[in-house]
This record gives C-alpha cells, sequence and structure tokens, in this order.
C-alpha cells in the first residue's frame, strides 16, 4: 500500500509544472550565488555576497562547499515551498476525501508523500552537484586551471548532508502546510521564518544578546549553515557559518526532521482533513 501510494505522490510530483520551476529556479540561484558573482568580482565588479571569492573559488576542487552552500537559506526555501504544494494543495482542491476514500489510511499517504518528497530533494540536490560540475569544468577549462575534483568520500558526504538539510526543510513545509491546512499562509510564514527571521538571528540578535546566540544554536537553520560551512561552503553565502561541530549539526537536523516527521502525521491522524 505505501509503494503505491508513494508511486501516486512521485507521478503527481513529476505531473506539477510549479515543481519543475522550482527546481530551475533553485539551480540558477545557486549558479548565480555560487559562479556568476564571483566570476563577475574577479572581472572586477564588487559589492555582492560572494564577489570577492575570486576565480578559485569557482573551480572544480570547490564543487561540494559551492553545492550545498545555498540550502540553509534561499535553496532550503525551494525545498520549503515544494513541501508546502506537495500537501497544501490537497486542501485547497479538496482532494484529501477523494484520496482517502481510496482505502489507505492517512498515515499510508503521508507516508507516501513524505518517501515522494525525500525523492524529489535528492532529485534537487543532485542537480545543484551536476549543474555545478559542468559549469566549474568549463570555467577550468576557459581558464586553462587544473581539473582536480573533491574526493569521492567527500562527493558522497557533501551530498548527504545537502539531502538531510532540503528533506528537513521540505518536511517543514510540509507540517506548515497540515498545521494551517493550506498553501498561502504557510508558504508565506515559511519564508518570512528561512528568509528574514533567521537571518536577523544570526546577524543581528545575536551577537548582542547572549541568550540569542545560545538559541541559535539549537536552531535548524544555524546548524545546517554549520553543516555546509563545515563542509566547504563560503561564509560569505547567506546563513552559513560555523557556530557548531559537524556531528552535533547533523544530529540536530535529523532530530528536527525526525520532529517535523512525528509532528506532521500526529497532526493529519488527529485532525479533520476538510
Amino acid at each position: 500500500m505505501l509503494l503505491r501510494s508513494t508511486a501516486a505522490e512521485l507521478t503527481k510530483l513529476a505531473r506539477r509544472p510549479a515543481n519543475w520551476l522550482m527546481l530551475a529556479v533553485g539551480t540558477a540561484l545557486g549558479l548565480t550565488f555560487t559562479y556568476l558573482l564571483p566570476l563577475a568580482g574577479a572581472a572586477g565588479a564588487a559589492g555582492a555576497p560572494n564577489s570577492d571569492r575570486g576565480l578559485a573559488a569557482t573551480l572544480p576542487d570547490q564543487l561540494v562547499g559551492n553545492s550545498i552552500g545555498g540550502l540553509p537559506v534561499f535553496l532550503g526555501a525551494i525545498a520549503l515551498v515544494i513541501g508546502v504544494l506537495a500537501v497544501g494543495t490537497e486542501y485547497g482542491w479538496g482532494t484529501w476525501k477523494t484520496v482517502l476514500t481510496q482505502g489507505p489510511s492517512r498515515l499510508v499517504v503521508y507516508g507516501g508523500k513524505l518517501v515522494a518528497l525525500a525523492a524529489a530533494m535528492l532529485v534537487l540536490v543532485l542537480t545543484i552537484f551536476a549543474t555545478g560540475a559542468l559549469v566549474s569544468a568549463a570555467i577550468a577549462l576557459s581558464e586553462g586551471s587544473p581539473m582536480t575534483w573533491p574526493a569521492v568520500g567527500d562527493l558522497v558526504s557533501g551530498a548527504g548532508a545537502g539531502w538531510l538539510i532540503a528533506s528537513t526543510w521540505a518536511v517543514l513545509g510540509a507540517l506548515l502546510a497540515i498545521g494551517m491546512r493550506g498553501v498561502a499562509l504557510p508558504m508565506g510564514l515559511g519564508l518570512v521564518w528561512l528568509l528574514v527571521v533567521q537571518n536577523l538571528l544570526l546577524g543581528v540578535a545575536a551577537p548582542l544578546l547572549p541568550w540569542v546566540y545560545d538559541l541559535q544554536l539549537g536552531l535548524p537553520g544555524s546548524n545546517a549553515g554549520s553543516l555546509v560551512a563545515s563542509l566547504g561552503a563560503s561564509a560569505q553565502s547567506p546563513g552559513v557559518a560555523e557556530l557548531t561541530s559537524p556531528l552535533q549539526a547533523t544530529l540536530v537536523l535529523a532530530a528536527y526532521l525526525l520532529a517535523f516527521t512525528t509532528l506532521g502525521g500526529w497532526f493529519l491522524h488527529r485532525r479533520d482533513v476538510l
């Protein structure tokens, strides 16, 4: 039953144009921040984030950090939107009742959605890695620079970390959609948190208030930023700062992923879906 539900959810994700648009936007944002701006800085332009990193920051040996550096903030926002759409549209279209009358239980449908979201996040992360590899290889060839790639273990670790972070944001989006039974409000609140609140905590409040600094060490955004920083992401990227150890960051993110998953399932099981 779970396999059939997962297959149905994968079909819905693949046939929804908005998801392909989100993938294209995420890829474009990732390439802009990690390759276009450093190249512009090397050509003499400056002032934008990452514009002063130089040509060396765009070469293949920096692939891991460049590929996952956007996940704490703007690529994380893409993942959250996909999670909201995967669940919240069922409320807007009134299709929960139709799906559940076909036989599967609420938790089976929910499990299918989560597995499908995990697959979608893996596609997102691997697409960022693949496009980054192509662009960095083209830059190295055009500049006559050595094409030194990260070790296989580093690539696997980076992709795994990126998948964990992206999945955490996507499941948070699903949780917000279930809790608020819709799309607009959970998407708005989720994006405000990702793009505004957590950056204000990190950049403004934490340096001034010790208790805010201590608080942020337990938040998913700060731990996502710490994890990608430990794997080579630029500290100039939004939300990237090595505040905790890689082990702590991984455990905290895994705990949030489990908590978001459990809470979303509990809400869906206990509350009316209409």
